[in-house]
This record gives C-alpha cells, sequence and structure tokens, in this order.
C-alpha cells in the first residue's frame, strides 16, 4: 500500500513520466524514507513494550553469558526478516538500546540483508538447492564470524553517548507499569525520542541511495569487474559497497554476471556487498556510531565476503 501510495502521487499527482530518472529517483526517495521512519516507530515501540516486561539483570546476565548463541540467534533472526541494510537499521537500534551486545546486534545487522526468504526461493529458481544452501550458511556464518569478532574487540567506547547510554535502566525503568497502556506509552515514548535524533540521518543516507540507484548504470559495474582478473572479488566487493539496492533487487545482476561468464563468488561477492555494506547504510549508523567504529565494521564484514566469494569461486571450479 505504502508502494501503490508513492507511485500514485509521483506518478498521477505530480504527473511525472514513468521513464523519467528524476521521478524514479522520487519515488525512490518517498518509498524508502516512508518506510524506514515507519520501521523505527513500530519496532522500538514494540521493543519498548517488550522490554518493560523483561527482568533487567537476568537478561543481562544471559546475553553476556551466552556470546556465541547470541550471535547465531541473532543471525538467524537476521536471515528471516526481509529487510535490506537501511531497513534493518532501526531493529539494530533497538537492540542496542535494549541493551543488547554490540557484537550480537552486529551479528542481525549484516546477516538480515543478506539473506531472507524471497532471495533463498530466486536463488533455488536460479542456481538450484545446493547452490542457494551453500549461500544461506555463508551468509549466516559471515554474520556470526563478524559479530564475534566485532565484540571481542570491545568498540562500545565508540558509539555515540547520547544515542547509547551504558549506564541507563536498559530494560525499561524500575518501576511497575499499572496496565497495557503505560507499556505502550513507555515504548511509543522512546520511538518519538530516537526518532527526532535520526530523521535527518535517515533522509539524508536515502536521498544518496536513491540517487545511486538511479543514476549509475549496471553495465559499468560490469564492464569493470570482468577486466579485473583473479582480483574480481576484491574489486567486485568494493564496487557494491557505493550502490544501494537489497539483495533481492541486486540478484538479476548477480546472474547477469554469471551468464557473462564471471565466476560465481565474484557475483555473489558483488551482490552482498551491496546489499550488506551500501553508504546510506554508513550515514544513517552515523547517528549512532563514530566514524572509527563505522570503517571498522565495513572492513570485517568486506573480509568475509571476499572469503565467501573467493570460496564459492573454488567450489564451483572444483563441483563444476
Amino acid at each position: 500500500m505504502l508502494q501503490l501510495s508513492v507511485d500514485w502521487f509521483v506518478y498521477k499527482v505530480l504527473n511525472f513520466p514513468a521513464a523519467s530518472k528524476f521521478a524514479g529517483m522520487l519515488d525512490f526517495f518517498l518509498y524508502d524514507s516512508a518506510k524506514i521512519i515507519l520501521l523505527l516507530f513500530t519496532m522500538i515501540t514494540v521493543i519498548g513494550c517488550l522490554r518493560t516486561f523483561l527482568p533487567q539483570q537476568k537478561i543481562k546476565d544471559w546475553l553476556n553469558r551466552s556470546q556465541g548463541l547470541g550471535n547465531l540467534c541473532a543471525a538467524l533472526f537476521g536471515a528471516v526478516t526481509p529487510f535490506c541494510s537501511c531497513s534493518s537499521i532501526p531493529i539494530f537500534f533497538s537492540f542496542l538500546e535494549a541493551g543488547i551486545p554490540l557484537g550480537i546486534a552486529f551479528s542481525f545487522l549484516i546477516t538480515s540483508p543478506i539473506i531472507n526468504e524471497y532471495l533463498v526461493v530466486l536463488m533455488f529458481g536460479f542456481f538450484g538447492w545446493k547452490i542457494a544452501l551453500a549461500y544461506i550458511l555463508s551468509g549466516i556464518t559471515i554474520g556470526v564470524a563478524s559479530g564475534l569478532i566485532l565484540g571481542r574487540m570491545r568498540l562500545e567506547e565508540f558509539l555515540v553517548k547520547d544515542m547509547i547510554k551504558p549506564d541507563a535502566k536498559i530494560f525499561g525503568p524500575d518501576k511497575p507499569y499499572r496496565g497495557f497502556k503505560s507499556r505502550v506509552i513507555f515504548g511509543i515514548s522512546e520511538a518519538l525520542t530516537i526518532i527526532k535524533k535520526l530523521w535527518v540521518w535517515v533522509l539524508v543516507g536515502v536521498g544518496i541511495g536513491a540517487l545511486i540507484h538511479n543514476f549509475i548504470p549496471q553495465e559499468a559495474v560490469q564492464g569493470i569487474v570482468g577486466k579485473a582478473g583473479f582480483f574480481s572479488v576484491p574489486l567486485a566487493a568494493i564496487l557494491g559497497v557505493p550502490l544501494y539496492g537489497s539483495c533481492a533487487a541486486i540478484l538479476p545482476v548477480a546472474i547477469v554476471l554469471f551468464q557473462k561468464g564471471f565466476p560465481l563468488g565474484t557475483a555473489l561477492a558483488f551482490m552482498m556487498a551491496v546489499s550488506a555494506l551500501s553508504l546510506p547504510e554508513a550515514i544513517m549508523l552515523r547517528r549512532v556510531m563514530r566514524l572509527k567504529l563505522i570503517m571498522i565494521f565495513f572492513m570485517v564484514v568486506a573480509a568475509g565476503i571476499i572469503f565467501t566469494g573467493y570460496l564459492f569461486n573454488f567450489l564451483q571450479w572444483i563441483l563444476f
């Protein structure tokens, strides 16, 4: 309904031609901005409400004891959420506000855009169940391993303090709630407070994503990657970062690269980098992280994607 409403406004009310790149950019900007802000409000409200039911100290103790299991659960949860990198950020912020350890929250943020149910269906149809299963396992592995590495680096000092307060009552204030209504009010209040801090960053990030999405030709990327030889995997990952889109949206590009003779791992590395790492995502994360932490996050995830790309190229050589 949101997409239909935006399309109606851009192409019927404003009367832009369907072939206009500016209209496509405006449509993309309006839809993604509204979608992300709605997701922010909804997810932070829900999680804030749920936090009021949780025993604060017990949850903190459990999360601190179960780092590996927590990373796996976060990655599996990310795998079943149909979000792109920017749409995953609201839940990531909610995790941090709820006191979830940074490394575990990163496992969700990494896995969510790489894997989702409709991507699995598309990959199954184009590449078969073996490649689809290997891709799912690799995406979860990247999320878990990267989250563990980032968590053990103790990077919490690089979080922006006015966004994530380490001494806050992270599972809700220690006071009795009189009915469900008061719990919902607490969640809504948290959501509005966070959105007031984030909305400008969301609009800037989505605006850059809209420009990239509509004005960088995919053919140019394909031509550059095709000349890189052995270094096509890291180059594909690097070129994927400035682009913006979900795995399902970029999968046709990966298929075209594969059909043109590109190694499978190179094509998949490009797709994973586009979906898991993007400039709009970095801009939104800048509101809650210092630049050094964003750079470390990008480098760790990029290393995992590059390793996976080479692994798939090797498996293709062995099996096919």
